[in-house]
């Protein structure tokens, strides 16, 4: 006997599968489910369109509930059956062929439908909208005759429509009626930013400008605007916004006003039998047409109908998150602000970043971001939490995304991500969730926890940070998937983005992805791995991409927490002299550096260095770099050895610095420290380091692959050495083969454990032509390294006549704080 009540939903789209799906996870035994979709497909991600309409992927990869999904959970699937009539009374719905279906509890999920601006005209055959895939197939279709389109509307969806246009090979221009691109979303800033990154793809625009009218006779053959001209189409795209579907729930007698009007339990306010949830639903008189506020209405409606309680839907605080043709933009709250309001703003022209954070009593009450978004979803929440950020208002800006490297500002911003944070927002992921399917459910990758959660299945504009929190939590654990993308701009991962760039000679990072078909400008994940893997696979056909360069290594100093810097010149070997000393303490005098550490490198950190100050430090003080910001070598830390320890078997100390000069401005896949000591007391901890050695009787012990730090990882024995030119002939091995075979961002310790110790011995130690070949390959770039950077800086602000810091900018990222 079967008691199971009968729900059936009219819709099949992202929000009332949610739905379904939060009913099977509460009750699975509860209902026997019928659902009736109009369109012939199972449930997809309508934010992919754009892509399946640029050939770029296929209806298929973007289904989100495959048919026998519905088959394994026991759900009865109508597709391609309109529903004609809701019969209340009966509790009965009718399809338009005359299929029946009765229920105890009914969820009308209908969406939404495109609005078509009522101009003259707009009837002509060649204007359509773009809102599904049948849409899609039609535009396709058209662009193999026709060849200049048209769009109608400068927000996401317009945007979207012209990038696919673009890639179909027409002409396409995008009119909108405001002066800025996706003003709902973006201040005049970051909107014209916007349209300069998308005209340099080849889209054309008309703005402030009203069309009133579309000419052409049978079909579509351009349009007449408000101000008298004229433009020239065979195919217009009206994107100007979306309605409520309601026509059916309006004739069966339930409320309606702007949308079908439900209560806080989602249940509609005329029949409690009757749901409705996604964008055809009206909640306290806003219709929302985000992805996350629908998937919170779900929860809610689930939570009801399978009688858990009465929790409520009190309306949602959206934020947007997208990714417009490949550029990442984030907004939320009143990101516009008004004239005095209390602003901090970062701009970064050259890298294409762009951040504004509006504040009221040191409280975020909105803010916009583009080009870099990965902090987005933290300073989200911070704005719903009402936190106070006066302590954070002079670095956050800087911390921990691509402008501000969580390896070498101690900022880790997935660690630093509060557990309710949104990382996915359009299927409403917190990181919580992420962090529960790798801890409890053992996953590793990020294929693995998409398949689980859903983050980064839809936009992709997350899978950047879904890694970052994989990697966080994972530690020295995480071993990045042979499989994985670089990021969400490609489907290309690392070997295979190396591969190309060595197969096809590519010297520059915009040819990276403009012949590797990268889906947008790039990203701060893609960006510096290309521009590393350029300069190391043609050193002297390259050159360095510094716009592709996180904001430590353009500025070649540490970004501190309080908006100063940290500045650590080489001392090689951790050997200093009293007249080094005596110097570097007079230029910390003459800057009044606030605080001067030594640092467990055994180097010198001058810390609290103002920005202005920086080139001037540099050239006072006259000492190389040490790279303390970089992916490049840190230090080689000695012990004094038997120069002066009376247990010392080997000179260390001359050993180490020997290595450190031989080694200096060499870029790695991730930063690389190298320790000697000189007995196997092992003063220098040469066994936690990438690259220790160890003086033994009659030679050298070298072991690799050790980390220090949270997850501390020991080294594994490589190799036993008799003479100290055998050591630099074998670190130079090893360390060229991580570079060429490392990810970037890799650290040793995993690219190791990857890639196999016994394999490594077999190239580096055991295979001498091979390390001759890797000796060689290094060398030939370090060839090509002569200058120092903090040198190279000093001379282009003397070339430009300049004298400090403030008054050159090698990158435009000013900093401005408006009160």
């Amino acid at each position: 006997m079967n008691n199971k009540k009968k729900l059936v939903m009219i819709g099949n789209g992202m929000a009332g599968v949610r739905a379904i799906e939060e009913i099977l996870n509460a009750n699975p035994d509860m209902f026997e489910i019928t659902i009736f979709g109009a369109e012939k497909y199972p449930n997809y991600n309508r934010i992919m369109l754009s892509p399946v309409l640029a050939g770029d992927t296929t209806i298929e990869d973007i289904i989100l509930n495959e048919e026998q999904w519905y088959a394994d959970n026991d759900i009865t699937l109508h597709l391609g059956k309109r529903i004609k009539e809701i019969q209340r009374g009966y509790k009965k719905v009718i399809a338009e062929d005359g299929t029946e279906a009765e229920y105890d509890k009914l969820i009308i999920a209908t969406g939404s439908n495109p609005f078509i601006i009522p101009i003259p005209g707009h009837d002509k055959k060649g204007v359509m909208a773009f809102r599904d895939i049948d849409d899609c197939d039609a535009m396709v279709e058209a662009a193999k005759t026709y060849k200049k389109a048209a769009v109608i509307g400068g927000g996401l969806l317009g945007l979207e429509a012209a990038k696919g246009l673009l890639h179909l090979g027409m002409e396409t221009t995008v009119i909108h009626d405001q002066a800025t691109l996706m003003n709902m979303q973006l201040d005049t800033v970051a909107g014209a930013m916007l349209r300069s990154e998308l005209e340099a793809q080849g889209m054309a625009f008309k703005t402030s400008t009203l069309t009133t009218e579309v000419l052409g006779d049978e079909r579509v053959t351009g349009l007449k605007f408000k101000d008298g001209t004229t433009l020239d189409c065979d195919l217009l795209i009206m994107a100007v916004g979306i309605r409520p579907n309601m026509a059916l729930a309006k004739d069966s007698g339930l409320f309606c006003n702007r949308g079908i009007v439900v209560n806080d339990y989602m249940q509609t306010v005329t029949d409690p039998a009757v749901y409705t949830v996604g964008e055809c639903a009206e909640h306290r008189g806003i219709a929302y047409g985000l992805v996350a506020p629908l998937f919170e209405q779900a929860k809610i409606l689930a939570y009801m109908i399978t009688g858990q309680g009465l929790k409520t839907y009190e309306g949602s605080v959206v934020s947007t998150k997208l990714k417009i043709s490949g550029v990442d933009v984030f907004s939320a709250g009143d990101f516009m602000g008004t004239p005095g309001a209390d602003i901090i703003e970062l701009m970064d022209k050259v890298g294409g970043v762009y951040k504004k954070i509006i504040l009221e009593d040191d409280k975020i009450k909105g803010l916009v971001m583009f080009g870099d978004t990965a902090d987005g979803p933290t300073f989200f929440q911070w704005m719903q939490d009402r936190k106070d950020i006066s302590e954070q208002r002079s670095t956050m800006l800087f911390a921990a995304s691509g402008l501000g490297d969580a390896g070498h500002s101690g900022i880790d911003l997935a660690a630093s991500m509060a557990d309710q944070t949104v990382v996915c927002g359009c299927n409403g992921v917190s990181k919580k969730d992420v962090v529960d399917s790798i801890v409890k459910g053992g996953l590793t990758t990020r294929k693995e926890i998409t398949a689980c959660t859903k983050a980064a299945g839809s936009c992709g504009g997350c899978a950047g940070l879904v890694d970052q929190i994989l990697a966080s939590t994972l530690g020295t654990a995480f071993v990045e998937s042979e499989h994985d993308p670089m990021c969400g701009c490609t489907e290309l991962n690392h070997e295979q983005v190396k591969k190309q760039i060595k197969n096809k000679k590519l010297t520059m990072v915009r040819e990276v992805m403009s012949v590797l078909d990268w889906k947008s400008e790039g990203c701060h994940v893609c960006r510096p791995a290309i521009n590393y893997y350029i300069g190391m696979l043609w050193p002297q056909d390259s050159e360095d991409d510094r716009t592709s360069r996180i904001a430590n290594e353009k500025m070649h100093a540490n970004i501190q927490k309080d908006g100063t810097f940290s500045v650590i010149p080489r001392i090689y070997g951790g050997e200093t002299t009293p007249d080094e000393l005596i110097h570097i303490g007079k230029i910390a005098k003459k800057y009044a550096i606030p605080t001067v550490k030594i640092t467990g490198g055994q180097r010198i950190d001058l810390l609290g260095v103002k920005k202005e100050d920086l080139t001037a430090i540099w050239k006072d003080l006259d000492m190389p770099c040490g790279y303390a910001y970089g992916k490049a070598l840190r230090t080689v830390k000695t012990c004094v050895g038997s120069n002066w320890c009376r247990f010392g078997t080997q000179d260390s100390t001359s050993l180490g610095i020997h290595l450190e000069k031989q080694l200096d401005r060499i870029w790695f896949p991730a930063k690389v420290k190298l320790a000697v000591s000189g007995c196997p007391r092992n003063c220098a901890e040469a066994t936690i380091k990438d690259f220790g050695i160890v003086g033994v009787e009659g030679g050298w012990e070298i072991s690799t692959g050790g980390n220090g730090g949270v997850h501390v990882v020991v080294t594994e024995l490589l190799c036993i050495v008799k003479t100290a030119e055998e050591v630099e002939q074998v670190a130079k091995a090893y360390l060229q083969h991580y570079r060429e075979t490392g990810r970037h961002n890799e650290r040793c310790a995993p690219w190791q454990k990857r890639v196999g110790l016994e394999r490594i011995k077999a190239l580096v130690v055991d295979d001498l032509d091979n390390r001759k070949a890797l000796i060689e390959r290094l060398d030939l770039y370090l060839a090509q390294q002569e200058k120092d950077p903090w040198v190279a800086r000093i001379e282009d602000a003397k070339k430009d006549g300049l004298k400090i810091f403030s008054e050159y900018t090698p990158i435009d990222i000013p900093v401005r704080v408006e009160s």
